[in-house]
């Protein structure tokens, strides 16, 4: 609280912070308006109907990243999550395609060329997701079997007019969150998940206070608050591997020997395994439902009677425990993606430097790829507990049926986004103070 009342009182600061603030306002504004087309009180009274009869779908955790925008059909329904696929896809292709990864070492040239590739990627994948929305809710399987959100007489070119304002919308959701991270405070697509997840908190929470009484209710913000703080213990846990610097010459200058740490993080992965393996689990239900018509002869077959029903379902213990491999899987796929032990090792080599007891080169590339593996299994594991929490909860009986759907923006995977952007948002905050302390201490 020190640096954020600090913060207020720098101009420079402070205009970032409001800059900010301003940004999200203008999110949360878009999420709210309908897409023209939508029937905004059906569709209200639809996604009410779903909260109070404790609805858990497979949409529950992308439409909590919305804020609730993705099954109220508004502009910006579609929200981040297509730029945060594209990142990324762009990201695991840099291993495979030779010339991504020549654009990752170029520096800040190959980074802006990365960016732009991002940027095109993410208006195709908005246009199919925002496309198979729009199918879904006019073939009334949005919000449930023959449930019709749209006016009946919408016709084919307001269909193409909703897909093209949704895909403006995610458009327009990644601008807001780029002009963030260059002019405000923090990482824009991140604090565009937190305000999103952060509206959802009141509205759900008086969800389970009407629904399962005040006892349940106290004992849900006890549970998050242990939840917070285990949270916070792993997310700011790392592992310190000392470091020592011989002694050199760097042009006429001697520089003495220095002792320092390489930290690795136990969750180096961060967030990015639950958000992909979330979207994995979900494509295969929304392309059946596209393909389907939903007559009898289609939905009596093996792919409905097992895999659909698995799927669909949440709260089975199947949809659980591949959700959590899964994560798993990803976090170990993701981390050997970006962090190279070999180049670090090579780093270190270069300015002479060494870990005691491991000699420089291959083996302090083993050492370091050992070391990460360890914790990656702790790490990969965490994510998975935290994020199949209140799975868990609701199918053991621990969560009542009507407070079911309001465990989301309660649940492992929305207060573990929510700790980790408050994080890295107040480090940031305090790190730009300190560099505002000195440059007056030099001046």
């Amino acid at each position: 609280m020190t640096a954020l009342l600090s913060a207020f009182r720098d101009a420079d600061l402070r205009k970032k912070i409001f800059f900010t603030l301003a940004m999200i306002i203008l999110y949360r504004i878009g999420a709210q308006i309908p897409t023209p087309g939508v029937d905004y009180a059906e569709v209200t009274s639809q996604v009410r109907s779903l909260t109070e009869d404790g609805s858990n779908s497979m949409y529950t955790l992308i439409n909590l990243f919305s804020g609730g925008a993705l099954l109220q059909l508004s502009v910006f329904a579609i929200g981040i999550m297509p730029y945060i696929t594209a990142s990324i896809i762009v990201q695991l292709l840099t291993v495979v395609i030779p010339r991504f990864e020549q654009l990752k070492k170029e520096g800040q040239s190959g980074q802006a060329k990365m960016t732009e590739y991002t940027r095109y990627l993410t208006v195709a994948l908005a246009l199919l997701q925002s496309a198979g929305i729009v199918a879904l809710a006019d073939r009334q399987q949005l919000l449930g079997a023959n449930v019709r959100v749209l006016h009946e007489d919408i016709g084919v070119f307001g269909l193409i007019t909703m897909v093209t304002i949704m895909t403006a919308g995610a458009v327009l959701v990644m601008w807001f969150g780029e002009l963030i991270t260059d002019r405000g405070v923090g990482n824009g697509m991140s604090l565009l998940i937190f305000a999103g997840i952060a509206t959802q908190l009141p509205a759900q929470g008086m969800q389970i206070l009407r629904s399962s009484g005040g006892f349940v209710f106290a004992g849900v913000i006890v549970a998050v608050l242990v939840l917070v703080i285990a949270v916070i213990f792993i997310e700011q846990g790392q592992r310190r591997i000392p470091v020592q610097y011989a002694k050199r010459m760097v042009g006429r200058r001697q520089y003495g020997e220095t002792s320092t740490y390489l930290p690795l993080k136990v969750n180096q992965a961060g967030v990015i395994p639950v958000i992909f393996a979330s979207s994995i689990l979900t494509v295969p239900i929304l392309i059946t439902q596209i393909i389907q018509s939903g007559d009898a002869g289609q939905e009596d077959n093996w792919w409905n009677r097992n895999v659909m029903t698995m799927l669909s379902d949440p709260s089975s213990w199947p949809y659980i425990l591949i959700f959590a491999l899964l994560i798993i899987f990803f976090s170990y796929f993701y981390v050997s993606i970006q962090y190279d032990p070999n180049d670090q090792a090579d780093n270190m080599k270069k300015y002479g430097g060494f870990i005691p007891g491991i000699r420089p080169g291959r083996p302090t590339s083993e050492y370091l790829w050992y070391v990460m593996t360890r914790l990656l299994l702790v790490g990969s594991v965490y994510l998975a507990v935290i994020a199949v929490l209140p799975n868990v909860a609701i199918t053991m009986g621990l969560a009542s049926d009507g407070a079911a759907s309001s465990l989301g923006a309660f649940g492992g995977t929305a207060i573990l986004i929510m700790v980790s952007v408050a994080l890295t948002t107040v480090k940031q905050i305090e790190s730009q103070l300190m560099q505002a302390n000195y440059e007056g201490f030099l001046k």
